[in-house]
């Protein structure tokens, strides 16, 4: 069965472009020009992928990552004339795996493409096999669940996008080793040539707003923070090395 694209897109010549290279090369690809409409699409039909421009009426493309959430973990590649890294940074934050700026190569939109469903489909594989026995992680009051995919922090369950799960347990199974950017958005994106590595800095950031309880008070072993009346641990997972990359410390 042919892998289902949509794209929001309010400029049709761009967007008939788009869908021209894509059914070319084997997709099925549908089109909204409507922000509330594109959004309503999604939701309602099964999509394999979807393309988003920011700049759309009715609703634009940041909003509908934030209305994404986790209804439907599939990778968004964001579309947008905008060049300032503030707005990339916006949209990496908000979920999005990959961003293309205006005007672009229809043949690269295709690579990326065909590149995020490729690693979408190994990662999916690589998370359903494996033997059921040892396949919780626990780090202090870190818990990864890598059958159901759950991660839970002090007890209390997070809610992780798919790459951020994905780079978190890579760092997780390999702890106190020194990853750099590049190194890292290989191994869990796999498009070291075709995308940017900063977006492993918006992820590390995300993940750690989630999992971490006291940012302002960074440890690596057991510590108590107050808040309010009550103490809660305060731990750190993640460490920056300066100049190298990151490590998960144990």
């Amino acid at each position: 069965m042919n892998k289902k694209i949509l794209i929001i897109e309010d400029d049709s010549s761009i967007a008939e472009l788009q869908k021209d290279y894509l059914e070319v090369a084997g997709f099925e690809v549908s089109v909204h020009d409507n922000g509330i409409e594109g959004l309503r699409a999604f939701q309602e039909n099964e999509v394999d992928l979807l393309i988003l421009d920011i700049m759309l009426p009715g609703m634009d493309g940041l909003e509908i990552l934030r209305s994404l959430k986790e209804d439907k973990d599939v990778p968004v590649i964001l579309v947008s004339a905008k060049k300032e890294e503030i707005d990339k940074i916006k949209g990496l934050s908000l979920g999005a795996d990959d961003y293309i700026t205006k005007p672009f190569s229809p043949g690269e939109l295709v690579a990326r493409v065909k590149a995020h469903l490729e690693n979408y489909e190994r990662l999916k594989l690589r998370f359903s096999e494996g033997v059921k026995k040892s396949n919780i992680l626990t780090i202090r009051g870190l818990k990864i669940d890598k059958d159901s995919r759950r991660v839970f922090a002090l007890g209390k369950e997070v809610n992780l996008a798919q790459k951020e799960y994905a780079l978190l347990l890579y760092l997780a199974q390999n702890p106190n080793r020194v990853f750099g950017r590049e190194e890292l958005f290989e191994r869990v994106w796999g498009l070291d040539a075709l995308g940017d590595s900063a977006t492993v800095t918006v992820h590390i950031a995300r993940i750690r707003e989630k999992i971490e309880s006291d940012l302002s008070n960074p440890q690596y072993v057991e510590t108590y923070c107050t808040k309010g009346t009550s103490k809660e641990p305060n731990y750190q997972y993640i460490e920056t090395v300066w100049g190298a990359g990151y490590r998960f410390r144990i």
